[in-house]
C-alpha cells in the first residue's frame, strides 16, 4: 500500500479527473460496438477507479457512479 499527501486543491483535481473518467467509461459500457473482452477489462478498471473516487467524494456523489452488475451484464450479452 502506498500513501500520498495531497493539498486540498490537488484532491479536488484528482476528484475531477476520476469523475470524468468514470463518466466516460459509463458511456462506453453502453456502446454496442465494443467487444465483450474489452468491456470485461473496462469493468476491472472501473472498479479500481470507483474505489479511488469513493475515498475522495461524498456518499451523495458516489451514488451517481454505482453500477448495477446484473443489469449491465444483461445488456452486454
Amino acid at each position: 500500500m502506498l500513501g500520498f499527501l495531497f493539498s486540498t486543491k490537488e484532491c479536488h483535481e484528482l476528484e475531477y479527473l476520476l469523475k470524468r473518467e468514470l463518466e466516460e467509461m459509463l458511456l462506453d459500457f453502453g456502446d454496442k460496438r465494443i467487444d465483450y473482452l474489452v468491456k470485461r477489462a473496462m469493468e476491472e478498471r472501473y472498479s479500481i477507479l470507483f474505489k479511488m473516487y469513493a475515498r475522495l467524494a461524498s456518499p451523495n456523489e458516489i451514488s451517481k457512479y454505482v453500477r448495477r452488475k446484473r443489469a449491465e451484464e444483461e445488456r452486454i450479452t
